[in-house]
């Protein structure tokens, strides 16, 4: 195993006009406050050089290791729903990409690394506390088996950066199987620069979507795998409670990734409207909202793929409206599926489907917590109420539950299925521990006003096995009590 990343840069061979290059800027005195040693043997990086002063350096932007071209990618994009011709990384760099252990492809990337051509007049850094929710939420995700990006290493810098008041710097880099955006095609396709659009899409093909060299309608391949990747993410991130806070076209990944971390939250009570970001005023990304955004967004990259379909406009219209046309019921489709299975049931017919739908309804009606109440659900009986009150009581009106167990045990009793594995199957998907977001304000807060990193460490430790039992850990698995109710999070800059 190579001591330090070893780089093959294919983003760094396209035309000048995708990227700027870009140095980081050197910080005063880094620490680590995290490294991600599994993710490190992954990508084929020694954890002993990561851990080293060398590697600090390099993940803290002092040293750029040999290989490497750091660049910030060029991107547009729908904020809100209005379009910025030109957005691009502002504080971030493209490190360079390497080659794990697997055979995969991905990207390292430094948050925080210092402004770029497109920082818009921002200082191109970070606080500690976005690195400390970006580290958490990406490794949180992955370990419930969401598509993410993942953090590699979280960096103190030693310096302050001025918010609403000075707070520590810091640096992140998260890795990805790319850092492509619907932005990305956006920038190019909505200045008509079509031969751009084209060779993005080649790029993309090549590196993500390798099937689709040999298919008869590459491009058109390519639309309909995204839709479906990004069908499967937003259910996933549903069946666990997860508000990305800012879906805008900039943010949507173009491999069905989790990407940028900023306003994002986890709902306690099931509250379907729910919008936690502060800038998000009118509840666009609420919620229930994200899978109309998501099929939103990926009518954009349908617009910017269109000369690539067919010299026919028509042609290309219809194409892409068939293809758009089949999200809803793919996303239906995974997010019904999922939550069938939530409630241990193998059958997956319209009649379980109301059955969880109704249990979501009866949820926000009553206020339940929605991770309390699916993982002790699993804790139930089949044939037996003696346990119920531990879910009974997440309600307002506990006799609404008890009408919902009733027909969920005459399911269950249909099914016949096995009780030790029936049980096993809900813990395997129902996490007992999320990021809560009163437990990510609370390591934020002692990042931020002490550089005590132990809460964070802590969180971090019991949120890579999120759906095991953790005795020393039940503190972290209760919602939150009235005084600490987060309803408002933030963006990183």
């Amino acid at each position: 195993m190579p001591a330090s990343p070893n780089f093959d840069n294919s983003y760094a061979r396209l035309p000048s006009s995708f990227y700027r290059r870009q140095l980081p800027v050197p910080v005063a005195a880094p620490s680590y406050i995290a490294v991600n040693e599994a993710l490190a043997e992954t990508l084929g990086i020694a954890p002993k050089w990561l851990a080293s002063d060398h590697g600090l350096a390099v993940m803290a932007g002092n040293t750029v290791p040999d290989l490497a071209e750091p660049l910030a990618m060029a991107y547009g994009g729908h904020q809100f729903g209005q379009w910025v011709p030109q957005l691009g990384d502002g504080r971030a760099l493209l490190l360079g990409e390497v080659i794990g252990r697997d055979g995969i492809r991905r990207d390292l990337h430094l948050k925080g690394a210092g402004p770029t051509p497109f920082s818009r007049g921002g200082d191109g850094r970070s606080s500690i506390g976005p690195v400390v929710r970006e580290y958490l939420a990406c490794e949180a995700m992955a370990a419930l088996g969401i598509p993410s990006t993942r953090a590699l290493a979280a960096v103190s810098t030693g310096e302050m950066v001025l918010r609403e008041r000075p707070e520590p710097g810091g640096i992140l880099c998260r890795v990805a199987s790319s850092h492509v955006r619907v932005g990305t095609f956006e920038y190019f396709a909505r200045a008509g620069r079509v031969d751009d659009v084209r060779q993005l899409a080649d790029h993309v093909i090549a590196r993500n979507y390798p099937d689709l060299l040999s298919a008869d309608q590459p491009y058109q391949g390519l639309l309909e795998q995204v839709i479906a990747r990004t069908a499967r993410l937003v259910s996933s991130w549903m069946l666990v409670g997860f508000i990305h806070g800012v879906m805008n076209t900039d943010n949507t990944s173009i491999v069905g990734e989790t990407i940028d971390f900023g306003p994002f939250g986890f709902l306690d009570e099931f509250a379907p409207d729910t919008a936690y970001s502060y800038i998000d005023r009118r509840g666009r990304y609420a919620y229930n909202q994200q899978p109309a955004i998501a099929h939103w967004n990926l009518a954009r990259l349908a617009e910017c793929l269109l000369p690539l379909f067919d010299e026919d406009q028509q042609e290309s219209l219809d194409v892409a409206n068939a293809l758009l046309g089949g999200f809803k019921a793919l996303f239906e489709r995974a997010f019904h599926q999922g939550l069938v299975a939530k409630l241990g049931l193998l059958d997956r017919q319209p009649q379980a489907v109301e059955l969880a739908l109704d249990l979501l309804d009866i949820m926000q009606r009553n206020r339940a917590d929605m991770t309390l109440t699916f993982r002790r659900l699993g804790d139930l009986d089949a044939d037996g109420t003696q346990h119920d009150e531990m879910v009974r009581s997440l309600f307002d009106q506990p006799e609404a539950f008890d009408a919902w167990a009733q027909a969920w045990r005459q399911r269950l009793a249909a099914e016949a299925r096995e009780p030790g594995g029936r049980r096993a199957a809900m813990r395997a998907i129902n996490p007992a521990f999320i990021l809560r977001n009163h437990l990510a304000q609370r390591a934020v807060d002692a990042a931020i006003d002490g550089l005590d990193f132990e809460p964070m460490k802590r969180l971090a430790r019991v949120l890579a096995r999120p759906f095991d039992d953790q005795v020393d850990a039940q503190d972290l698995a209760l919602p939150p009590a009235s005084d600490e109710r987060v309803t408002t999070t933030f963006c990183g800059t």
